[in-house]
């Protein structure tokens, strides 16, 4: 019988995985890579376009980036992973009206080297990289300074 050796994308997923375990996230291996499970130590926030670009901008320029996972695509997107969730529903409620998707409560999130159908999952910021992982309402700050004018609120109640 002839010997089999795991291949170089197989060793890379495994080691993947028990990085991200000793980080203490939950995650799932899959038939194409690594899946983050949201729960409430960890969240993510999605976002695509021209925001995503711009909150990344606002974070870098505040030194508040954390982890960011970039997905294939014709369209920019980007997952934020946040702390904080649980204690952040109005943020999470402004993210919502700002586009962003909110992923909590036992979403799966893509993990590099996830393949995905237009390529592979990868750290635009890796956790190694980031100095910390963002609370929610850093990055719904980020959006609120980012987001077009039509999302920003225009008048101030008393």
């Amino acid at each position: 019988m002839p010997a089999t050796f795991p291949s170089s994308s197989t060793l890379a997923a495994s080691d993947a995985v028990q990085d991200y375990r000793r980080r203490g996230w939950t995650v799932a291996e899959t038939a194409n890579g690594v899946c983050l499970i949201t729960d409430e130590q960890i969240a993510a926030i999605e976002l695509t376009g021209t925001l995503a670009a711009e909150v990344r901008r606002f974070l870098r320029a505040n030194n508040l980036s954390g982890p960011v996972i970039e997905i294939p695509g014709a369209e920019r997107r980007e997952i934020h992973l946040v702390v904080g969730a649980a204690k952040a529903t109005l943020a999470i409620e402004a993210l919502r009206v700002a586009g962003a998707i909110v992923h909590t409560d036992g979403a799966s999130i893509p993990l590099p080297p996830t393949r995905l159908s237009n390529g592979s999952a990868n750290w635009a910021i890796s956790p190694t990289e980031a100095r910390w992982t963002p609370p929610v309402v850093a990055i719904s700050a980020a959006v609120h300074a980012a987001a077009p004018a039509r999302h920003r609120l225009t008048e101030v109640a008393c």
